[in-house]
């Protein structure tokens, strides 16, 4: 039963999460936790709303959507969530280059493109997957352990911290917040979610024992460390800015390992860009292809040639809008917020669904959580579009 949040998890901690969250704790302290404590509690009743509804179903949330809201939503949603992946896909190659130019030096532009590349090949040949998987899944760990370590001998001010889950509004945070909400309330994880689910063939019987076994953990340990990376960075950068370099950002670890702890937050900074990548290239292509009733299978050309889609795009923006890889990071997580609203409205809209969820639909709880969920990404869209107008 352990798989589906975890993905979707996992696909949360990547690159956008890393550096909104130390760029929070070095401009703002503390201040900012309730962003990432908010966010972490919405993603974690999304992603069971969209278990569930894969559960119930048994077949794409896609092809649910097409029968229960009609063509045209499902159309707006599986495009949506492609043009979500395409923004992610940025910040995953951005990413990843940073991490080996801080290791190796060079150009970040150059290293990304590296990195593009070779994600195409493992993608494109799926039986190097699970061994490079495991690679970065031991480096990616390896660097949260390191921030949990650092978290407690850092010398934070606890009480300060815990402070910090009450909402304030910094002056000057709000394009940092909108990328906070974009990266950790994401959406497109917890649709992505069903078809997780869906294909480990979960049941309706075993719903619960899911919820214990995966859906909790899954989702809410990506969150707890993100909370940790902030108050590491708060502690070791503070007042550093909310406009850190990069080099700034790989600081955070040098009081517990040194030198050493630039190279171990370079290895795992990449390692959770280049498995974002892999994860957020394969989600896109698969629901556009559901979305058009194409082949949905991997090795399917429709799924490849959308693959190598998202790919280029990110590659392409990074060589395009280089300059300042740490803020294209952020730009790049705050524009998802603008398509996110129609796949909240989905997701509670199916869930509250009788003739589809029988006793699985939303309770009275699960709804005001989906009401919460749809006003912060409608609210951040607001102010996303205000700002670029």
């Amino acid at each position: 039963m352990i798989g589906p949040a975890f993905v979707v998890g996992s696909w949360q901690f990547g690159p956008g999460a890393l550096t909104a969250a130390v760029q929070a704790g070095s401009g703002y302290g503390y201040d900012l936790i309730w962003v990432i404590v908010a966010c972490n509690l919405l993603m974690l009743a999304f992603a069971d709303m969209s278990i569930r509804i894969g559960i119930v179903s048994g077949n794409t949330l896609i092809s649910i959507t097409k029968e229960y809201c009609g063509a045209l939503v499902a159309k707006l949603s599986g495009v949506g969530l492609f043009i979500i992946t395409l923004m992610f896909s940025v910040g995953n190659a951005v990413g990843s280059g940073l991490g080996l130019s801080l290791l190796f030096g060079g150009s970040v532009i150059w290293w990304s493109l590296a990195c593009t590349a070779l994600v195409a090949c493992v993608l494109l040949a799926r039986r190097l997957y699970r061994a490079i998987e495991k690679a970065l899944l031991v480096i990616v760990a390896t660097m949260a352990f390191s921030f949990v370590i650092t978290a407690f001998l850092s010398g934070p001010e606890w009480s300060a911290a815990g402070g910090g889950v009450i909402p304030s509004l910094p002056a000057g945070a709000g394009l940092l917040i909108v990328a906070m909400v974009g990266t950790n309330f994401s959406m497109n994880a917890a649709f992505f979610a069903g078809y997780a689910g869906r294909e480990r063939g979960l049941t309706r019987e075993a719903y619960r024992r899911t919820t214990l076994v995966d859906t909790i953990p899954g989702i809410v340990a990506p969150g707890l460390m993100t909370i940790l990376v902030l108050i590491t960075a708060a502690t070791v950068l503070e007042g550093g800015g909310a406009d850190a370099s990069f080099g700034d950002l790989a600081g955070v670890l040098e009081p517990i390992a040194g030198e050493a702890g630039r190279i171990i937050f370079a290895l795992g900074f990449f390692g959770a860009a280049f498995s974002s990548m892999l994860a957020n290239a394969t989600a896109g292509a698969t629901v556009l292809a559901d979305t058009f009733d194409w082949a949905k299978d991997v090795s399917a050309l429709p799924v490849r040639l959308g693959i190598l889609g998202i790919l280029a795009f990110g590659a392409t923006v990074t060589v395009i809008a280089g300059s300042n890889p740490v803020q294209l990071i952020i730009i790049a997580q705050a524009l998802t917020v603008l398509i996110k609203p129609l796949l909240g409205v989905v997701l509670v809209y199916l869930a509250n669904n009788s003739a589809l969820m029988g006793t699985l639909r939303n309770s009275w709880w699960q709804n005001a959580l989906g009401a919460c969920g749809v006003l912060l990404v409608v609210a951040t869209s607001v102010h996303l579009a205000m700002n670029l107008y």
